[in-house]
């Protein structure tokens, strides 16, 4: 049972929200997308965008994960036609605008843990960026020595991969923005910033057991998760998939990675339910926080060993790679690690 200062599901914690506060939620949510959408086409569209641009395609992002995660979580009190065809274009539209962005992180992140594990600059542009982080003491002087010849080249080809990878995500969210689909979910949108379809019973309804059911989910796909394993701060086990021929995403990764929608969609309930009031609850911020580190390392040790199987590659530079995949998904296990403290840490303060 979760604490009762902060379970807004609690009927002992005053008057329980109804379908107005949801109402209010999704128009708030849609006016900031469209106050984002309006800066976005004043801040220009071109490859290299502006830190303004950046920030107002975030802000879409924002927006339209939150207006999407309500639909899902509060979808009884909303008319059914409109919600379930309104739904899988803001996942559509999340998904494409999310891309460039993480391509441009993941790529980053590799080149850094380059320059972290070998001691050497495996990319002039990281030279700029401040002192390296201290590289790792568990590689002997050869091994880092082998390592440091393949970084660069390394470092070269996974910018060439990623850089493309992410020119073309550029590409395909410009056109999606003009797209007579995204003009379509634009429109509803603008009026949910003025009309919300409830259903007729919605605007007195009780939020609270629609709420809790998606804390429920949460704490069910948690018990899940092999916690005891997560309990030590490195499993060699998830190295067994290593550079396999098998490009498929790693077999252990997919129930932590949808732990962390299901801890996405129970801030958004507790934001619908507590409004402007909702304090930060500082266990689900590192809880997630953890979680998005997972993911970030899992994807950048997919895009390593993605890289290590392009043809004809020299054998320095294919062992960088390898020693840069062992790194990232060393970096998921301590992630799991980190969020398995936060949630323990939930679970005593709450009994």
């Amino acid at each position: 049972m979760a604490q009762q200062h902060l379970d807004p599901t609690d009927p002992t914690a005053g008057t329980a929200p109804t379908g107005d506060a949801l109402a209010g939620y999704l128009r708030a949510q849609a006016t900031e997308f469209l106050r984002a959408l309006r800066l976005h086409r004043e801040t220009g569209s071109g490859p290299n965008g502006t830190a303004e641009a950046v920030d107002a395609a975030r802000a879409l992002r924002r927006s339209v994960r939150r207006i999407s995660g309500s639909l899902h979580t509060f979808r009884p009190l909303l008319e059914t036609d409109w919600s379930e065809s309104l739904r899988p274009e803001l996942a559509w539209l999340s998904g494409t605008l999310s891309m460039e962005h993480a391509y441009a992180a993941r790529l980053d992140r590799l080149l850094l843990a380059l320059h972290r594990l070998s001691g050497a600059a495996v990319f002039p542009a990281q030279s700029a960026g401040g002192p390296a982080p201290a590289a790792r003491s568990d590689l002997t002087s050869a091994e880092r020595g082998n390592l440091t010849v393949g970084a660069a080249k390394a470092g070269a080809l996974l910018e060439r991969q990623l850089t493309l990878a992410r020119t073309r995500a550029h590409s395909t969210a410009l056109q999606a923005l003009g797209s007579s689909r995204f003009h379509a979910v634009a429109d509803k949108v603008a009026v949910l910033a003025s009309e919300v379809p409830l259903t007729p019973t919605a605007a007195g309804a009780d939020l609270s057991p629609l709420a809790t059911a998606a804390q429920e989910r949460l704490t069910d796909a948690v018990t899940g998760l092999p916690l005891v394993t997560a309990g030590h701060p490195y499993n060699a086990e998830a190295l067994i998939h290593g550079l396999s021929p098998d490009p498929a995403p790693h077999p252990q990764d997919a129930p932590w990675h949808q732990v962390r929608l299901l801890l996405r969609l129970h801030r958004y309930s507790r934001e619908v339910l507590l409004g402007d009031t909702a304090l930060v609850d500082v266990r689900l911020l590192d809880a997630g926080q953890a979680l998005d580190r997972h993911r970030d390392a899992s994807e950048a040790a997919a895009a390593a060993a993605s890289a290590a199987r392009t043809p004809r590659i020299a054998p320095a530079t294919a062992y960088a790679l390898g020693v840069l995949h062992a790194d990232q998904r060393h970096e998921v296990e301590g992630a799991r690690f980190v969020f398995q403290q936060a949630w323990q840490r939930q679970e005593v303060r709450a009994s």
